[in-house]
């Protein structure tokens, strides 16, 4: 796993400075607990950071992890501790959510928000740090920024993950978050709990409101929790915190950070082209903008287009820049990758190679491994338990309705439902959809294989290997082996994204391998773009009056891609005008192989007005068919996978 080095043409030796709240880890806890809704259990390592309490919540059968919504840590600073005691937050936690609300500045993504003032996003993100006396603290922050198109996410939970299990305490700043926005910071790993968010939140708010002028208007929603991340990273005092870039790299909000330890470069493709370019390499050069002068950074193998845009910025500012290649299944020495999916390899090396130089910098690697010089061969046994338990929602997951697993049959007094599994992932680009349909193919096949190897050894506790690198006991019988599965599709995008794009991608990846969607489904998201609510928060305002226009076209090019044939997006909208008139069950049933278009109806999609009525009616058509298994792929949006969470959690 040799680097390519790019730059001066050999490869910088990082600068070493300490990091003096270095805490070598005393013992090791391990905390196991299933989510109940999850059908393989959601396992957590939680290292050092005893200091954080867990806590559950339970609600109509419904048992799940509350990462740290309720979780009230223990702070290292004793100003904080006192000013948290001596503080009483009346405020609630929903005035914060309107008060977050009304920084929005556009109606829908892809929109240009009017800021007022005359400074540029920047010059002005730089005020609002000095309104909060932020310059110096932020200069003290040992920092990772990571840009990129796909697996941002997933290389920043990796490498917080990995640094937490070496003993530090960790922050990592994400966007976007799916039920609630405290999942954008998280401190030790756990999103940050209700009371710090709201004292940190209040605190930052009213300082900035008696700052601003007409040429410092208050900041728009993600400068806003940007610089709260920030604050929320220095109050805590961590140890390293991890960010993320929202958008691009070069204007991003995150840009302000002016010396990080460690830059990283994703994987680079076809996405926010409206803001960026569409080109990939107009895309490489606003994320190469992260880049600062003689700062080591690292990238992943890309399209030769990108590649070269990020060498030439790497030389001009003599960045020594690596190539990573992706991490080598053998490295992991029998763990196993907690992310699902091929391509979490290539975040994973990417992740490794961030860490290394990051503790390298601080001056903590020779403490930490001493007399370890060939870790190219083998990784720290820290490293492989943080990539085999980082934890990141709403990519590559898997979740079992348990609603269905608690329901009892009146008649006969047990559980006769058929099973009701949700796979659910993000993806909203053309390369990640590709990505997501190769991860549900072979989720499917793996199950298949898993049932054909149950039901050959009459085992009544049997293992279903599902997402994320989890395994789930679970109790199997011949009746649950012989069901008859059927994949369904669940979508809904922005307007902003390319459907003729994303949906072909889908599909055709998905064919590919065998597997076909028996019926699609088209609804539009709970969460709008100009609102932020909390995680316990459903809107169900003007759900089912929403203009589905956009729905409509979703299904009549569906039909298209299945059919070949041309359809009016506004045939079928006339079954929707009564919200009671659902397809019957047997539309479910039917085989992709049965649907036809006769008498102008659309037999193999549907729109639904609204996603709880969606859930709804798959729930019931489960409960009437005891030998089906459906297994619903919810893609397209982070608001719909996020919304559909919402939903199995309630």
């Amino acid at each position: 796993m040799s680097p390519i080095l790019i730059g001066r043409g050999t490869l910088l030796k990082c600068g070493i400075f300490e990091v003096s709240r270095f805490r070598k880890k005393e013992h090791q806890l391990w905390i196991i607990t299933p989510w109940r809704f999850v059908y393989q259990p959601v396992v957590f390592a939680i290292s050092n950071i005893a200091r954080c309490q867990r806590h559950h919540s339970k609600t109509r059968g419904f048992t799940y992890q509350t990462m740290s919504s309720q979780v009230i840590e223990k702070t290292d600073s004793d100003a904080a501790s006192k000013d948290m005691q001596e503080l009483h937050v009346s405020t609630s936690y929903e005035s914060a959510m309107q008060a977050l609300s009304s920084l929005i500045t556009r109606q829908k993504r892809g929109e240009r928000g009017p800021v007022g003032g005359k400074y540029g996003k920047l010059e002005r993100m730089d005020m609002y740090l000095k309104i909060l006396d932020l310059e110096d603290p932020i200069a003290g922050l040992k920092i990772i920024h990571v840009a990129g198109t796909k697996g941002k996410g997933s290389t920043c939970t990796f490498c917080e993950a990995i640094l937490r299990e070496c003993g530090f305490k960790t922050g990592l700043f994400m966007s976007p978050h799916l039920m609630d926005v405290r999942e954008r910071f998280r401190i030790c790993g756990l999103d940050i709990s209700e009371d710090k968010f709201l004292l940190y939140f209040w605190d930052c708010w009213n300082q900035l409101k008696e700052g601003i002028t007409s040429d410092i208007p208050m900041p728009p929603l993600f400068q806003f929790l940007t610089i709260l991340a920030f604050k929320i990273f220095v109050l805590e005092k961590v140890d390293v915190a991890i960010i993320e870039v929202g958008l691009g790299g070069k204007n991003d909000s995150t840009n302000v950070i002016k010396e990080p330890v460690v830059c990283g470069i994703t994987s680079l493709g076809m996405d926010h082209t409206e803001a960026l370019g569409n080109t990939l390499g107009q895309i490489a050069s606003h994320k190469a903008g992260i880049f600062k002068p003689q700062i080591p950074a690292f990238t992943v193998p890309q399209a030769s287009e990108a590649m070269d845009v990020l060498q030439e910025r790497a030389h001009e500012l003599e960045v020594p820049l690596q190539v990573v290649a992706p991490l080598n299944s053998v490295n992991l020495e029998g763990f196993t990758l907690s992310l699902s999916g091929d391509h979490q390899f290539i975040n994973a090396g990417l992740a490794i190679s961030l860490c290394k130089c990051w503790l390298q910098r601080t001056g903590n690697w020779d403490k930490l491994f001493q007399n370890m010089d060939k870790w190219e061969s083998y990784l720290p046994d820290v490293f492989l338990r943080g990539l085999s338990t980082a934890y990141l929602p709403g990519r590559a997951q898997v979740v079992h309705d348990s609603f269905l697993q608690s329901y009892i049959s009146p008649e006969v007094g047990e559980n006769t439902c058929g099973d009701l599994i949700f796979y659910l992932d993000g993806a909203h680009s053309p390369e990640s959809m590709e990505v997501c349909a190769k991860w549900f193919c072979d989720a499917i096949k793996i199950r298949k294989q898993s049932q054909s190897i149950s039901s050959t050894l009459d085992l009544q506790i049997r293992k279903e290997i599902w997402a994320n690198g989890y395994s789930h006991q679970g109790r199997g019988t011949f009746e649950d082996i012989n069901k008859v599965s059927k994949q369904i599709l669940l979508f809904n995008c922005m307007d902003v994204r390319d459907p003729e794009i994303l949906l072909p991608r889908l599909v055709s990846s998905c064919a590919s391998t065998g597997t076909y969607f028996s019926k699609a489904i088209f609804v539009p998201s709970m969460s709008s773009y100009n609102k932020v609510i909390s995680g316990a928060t459903i809107n169900p305002s003007n759900m089912l009056s929403r203009d589905l226009s956009w729905q409509f076209k979703l299904q009549s090019l569906w039909e298209k891609i299945v059919h070949g044939i041309e359809v009016d997006p506004l045939l079928d909208q006339g079954i929707m005008d009564n919200i009671n008139n659902l397809p019957p069950p047997e539309f479910l049933y039917e085989d992709a192989s049965h649907c036809s278009i006769p008498d102008a109806h659309l037999a193999c999609s549907t729109v639904i007005p609204s996603l709880p009525l969606a859930i709804k009616w798959l729930r019931d058509c489960v409960q009437e068919k005891p030998s089906l298994k459906i297994e619903v792929l919810v893609t397209g949006s982070l608001h719909l996978v996020g919304d559909v969470l919402k939903l199995l959690r309630r």
